[in-house]
């Protein structure tokens, strides 16, 4: 099937979950980042901005052509990350540019650079210990009982 009849076929919401690695090997011509990008933008406020999640400067590229204003360049060493993001902004000088994954504190100079726009560090959230409340409502007049939870 032709990748303009997959997209008739299916409802937007559903074709953009599809995995990539599906489209790419059945539809092979089937520009997945633009579609995406495009229920984003339709989907979303004129003053919200539209990141898509990269792992080459090719899917940069055509995230940026299709209209993103960000890119996140993920799990991408320092040696990639720095020529990569020269040459998105070489090309694309308004583009964001956001590096993330493998990134801790110790190793966070080294993906410091004039290109990257924003750094995020997911261990701040993954190492965070969790905390259990309740957002119970009560009724007018009754008086909730605390118990004692095990772990």
């Amino acid at each position: 099937m032709d990748p303009k009849g997959l997209a008739l076929l299916l409802p937007p919401a559903t074709l953009a979950t599809l995995a990539d690695s599906w489209l790419q090997e059945d539809c092979p011509g089937f520009n997945y980042t633009a579609l995406a990008v495009g229920l984003a933008r339709r989907a979303a406020s004129f003053a919200l901005k539209v990141e898509v999640e990269c792992s080459s400067l090719q899917e940069a590229t055509e995230a940026v052509e299709a209209g993103a204003d960000f890119v996140l360049l993920d799990n991408f060493r320092p040696e990639e990350l720095h020529p990569t993001a020269e040459a998105l902004k070489a090309r694309f000088p308004r583009v964001g540019v956001e590096a993330s994954g493998g990134i801790t504190l110790g190793n966070l100079p080294q993906f410091c650079g004039p290109h990257i726009d924003v750094i995020s560090l997911g261990m701040l959230t993954q190492a965070a210990p969790a905390l259990d409340f309740s957002l119970k409502l009560f009724a007018d007049g009754a008086t909730p009982v605390p118990h004692a939870r095990r772990s």
